[in-house]
């Protein structure tokens, strides 16, 4: 990208829920975007740490670490990192929209997931049309 990009526009430029635009990349980092409602699916990345930061509403992520379970709520401008290897389960009880940093080709759902649901698009993020 050559111009400056308006995030407030890619959002509206889309409805789909749970399927990622990507914006723009940062060496072999996709930076995406994504509307969400309700809940996505458990799921892990071997490899890779996951970025989030919530652009407008409110963004709960499930987190199974060693110690149990706990529930990381995040409010508009908030970030928060997954580390590689913990399965993680993004809600959003009331809608949001969400900016996320991964290398480029990580799948929406992970290494290993729980049963996909028909609501969550399980792919490396689609281009961005303006």
């Amino acid at each position: 990208m050559t111009e400056p990009i308006s995030l407030d526009t890619a959002l509206a430029s889309f409805d789909a829920l749970w399927s990622p635009r990507i914006v723009t990349r940062v060496n072999d980092y996709d930076v995406r975007i994504a509307k969400v409602d309700g809940e996505h699916v458990w799921h892990v990345h071997d490899h890779t740490d996951e970025f989030f930061l919530v652009l407008h509403g409110e963004l709960h992520l499930g987190l199974r670490e060693p110690g149990g379970e706990r529930t990381v709520v995040l409010a508009r401008g908030q970030v928060f990192t997954v580390p590689r290897g913990t399965y993680h389960k993004p809600a959003a009880p009331h809608g949001a929209s969400i900016l996320m940093f991964e290398p480029t080709g990580t799948m929406t759902t992970g290494d290993h997931h729980d049963p996909v649901p028909g609501h969550v698009d399980s792919t490396a993020g689609h281009e961005l049309v303006p």
